[in-house]
């Protein structure tokens, strides 16, 4: 046995790790474990606005989720999240046999815990209606509880009226999830036209996991009303996104917020200021868009001239810099310089124009501005 400990001893040392001395008989290999750390997604200021990183649809054991509600708390610190909503299910709960319904629960025992780790939890739920018209979000409310109606299509006005009597801020989940099962259920129904007509609807989740609903961006952005998306996460989130994998991240909203608060998320959900984030791809108002990408990408003044011995043309060089964790692939449209850029996160590309230009339009192919739209980006060069 004390050949076999120097030898492991040996082993260890000879990978890089050191062992603890303790003189209990365990020996424990902490060097394994998940590192405790945050990450930081780095998403500079728009024009005066914080960006808050969101996820305002996700589940617990509290309905169909698979996990516990502080195992969220948990996962949002670890991806640099600023805030999180529980959205349980009202009128679905499978796993009622054995955990007891309260559409309250899940927020009230993960609240203590988002506070120790600044998260703002903001308090929500799911109003699981047929489809159609199909599931809303309802945040910023003060008792999930009270919002519950009877399982029934007639009731369905009475469910939303009753979070709307609780100030609440409503958007309508995933319109195209049932598209290829039901049909007429992907479309701008009268259920909705109503609710938007009494002002009871305020966005739209058109990313939903890993699935663009593209004619929802459409109708959101005709309708001025807000842009969500996020994971509808019942699983762990390494479970279903490959978080390992660099760049890639959960889907969230990205909020434009005057401050780090739920007034000023809420703030800034009423006036629209949001833009969707999945890994490489931003959905939005073109307005919100543009004013990110200005402030994320930044190009230098010339550095460097070359003169084309055959036809002396003459050829400037630039940086075009990532000051960001987003991802941005441009695509040349007018001008004379470099055809294609992938602006990589936290990172520097070279780019060429023909000298003399005053500046270049591209397209930003990894943005929707509308569901068959890139952003058009102009970038001026000095």
């Amino acid at each position: 046995m004390k050949i076999q400990s120097i030898l492991l001893g040996a082993v260890l040392l000879s990978t890089g790790y050191s062992q603890a001395q303790t003189d209990d008989g365990v020996l424990r290999l902490t060097e394994f474990a998940y590192p405790v750390k945050r990450q930081l997604l780095n998403i500079p200021n728009v024009n005066g606005y914080q960006i808050l990183k969101c996820d305002f649809h996700m589940h617990t054991v509290f309905t169909d989720g698979h996990v516990w509600p502080n195992v969220r708390i948990q996962e949002a610190w670890r991806e640099g999240l600023d805030a999180i909503s529980y959205t349980e299910h009202m009128e679905y709960n499978p796993h009622s046999a054995d955990v007891k319904v309260d559409h309250n629960r899940s927020h009230d025992l993960a609240i203590d815990l988002a506070k120790e780790n600044n998260i703002v939890l903001v308090k929500g739920t799911e109003i699981t209606r047929q489809t159609p018209p199909g599931h809303f979000n309802a945040l910023f409310i003060q008792d999930a509880n009270a919002l519950i109606a009877d399982n029934d299509p007639k009731l369905d006005q009475a469910a939303i009226d009753k979070a709307d009597e609780q100030k609440a801020f409503i958007f309508w989940n995933h319109p195209g999830w049932k598209a290829t099962t039901i049909p007429g259920s992907y479309e701008w129904i009268d259920f909705v036209e109503k609710m938007y007509q009494a002002k009871k609807l305020h966005g739209i989740e058109v990313v939903n996991g890993l699935g663009f609903h593209k004619k929802a961006l459409d109708w959101a952005l005709d309708r001025n009303l807000t842009i969500i998306g996020n994971t509808d996460i019942h699983n762990l989130i390494a479970h279903d996104y490959a978080i390992e994998r660099p760049g890639v991240h959960r889907t969230m909203t990205l909020v434009m917020a005057k401050d780090r608060s739920a007034a000023g998320i809420r703030e800034a959900l009423d006036a629209g200021r949001t833009v969707v984030w999945s890994s490489k791809y931003l959905f939005g108002k073109e307005e919100n868009v543009r004013a990110l990408a200005h402030a994320c990408l930044a190009i230098s003044p010339s550095y460097h001239e070359k003169t084309n011995g055959k036809t002396q043309d003459k050829t400037k060089y630039y940086e075009i810099k990532n000051n960001s964790d987003l991802y941005f692939e441009l695509e040349l449209k007018q001008g004379k310089g470099t055809k294609r850029l992938v602006l990589y996160p936290e990172s520097t590309q070279i780019l060429t124009a023909e000298a003399g230009q005053q500046k270049l339009s591209y397209e930003i192919v990894s943005t929707y501005i509308r569901s068959d739209k890139h952003l058009q980006f102009e970038i001026n060069l000095k």
